[in-house]
């Protein structure tokens, strides 16, 4: 599955991402990066994230991999939405393509270009729930694993050494 993720929309659909974004946006950009690379990781998904720069004077398009997660930085003149919607025309017959928008009309032409539509909050709640697995999984291997001479005290342990070799 390759996941198509409009950044902005995206940002402004998760209120975590969202209260960053009101404070530093490229703060929030790279959070979210560091999010979808987690979940990449996790789901074996090929991710890319479309930020616009359409409104940028002089942008040119930019594509880089951090942390294993495609960045598209659109140019002048070009939005997420379009430059989303051209690569699912292109390749939508040759991959599984899942688009992570809120934008309605963008749904409905991706849609009939074959594309799957994944609303943000479908996407948000599928990360939640990875993290809060994992989470559990780690809790309980450490538990497993922890020994009760981990949890006492130095001065504790010895004393029951102690107290062990008078029972001798």
């Amino acid at each position: 599955m390759h996941l198509m993720v409009d950044g902005y929309n995206f940002i402004n659909a998760w209120d975590i991402l969202k209260k960053i974004a009101e404070e530093d946006l490229d703060s929030a950009r790279k959070k979210l990066i560091d999010i979808l690379a987690d979940f990449s990781g996790y789901r074996g998904y090929k991710i890319t994230v479309v930020f616009d720069s359409h409104l940028v004077k002089g942008a040119m398009r930019r594509k880089e991999i951090i942390s294993n997660v495609e960045v598209v930085f659109t140019k002048e003149g070009e939005t997420a939405d379009s430059y989303i919607e051209q690569y699912v025309y292109k390749n939508s017959k040759n991959e599984k393509i899942g688009v992570v928008t809120s934008d309605y009309l963008e749904q409905l032409i991706i849609l009939g270009d074959g594309a799957l539509r994944i609303p943000p909050r479908e996407l948000i709640y599928e990360i939640e729930h990875y993290r809060k697995e994992i989470e559990k999984k780690e809790k309980e291997k450490m538990h497993k694993n922890s020994k009760l001479e981990d949890a006492l005290e130095d001065d504790v342990i010895r004393k029951l050494e102690k107290f062990k070799k008078n029972l001798a």
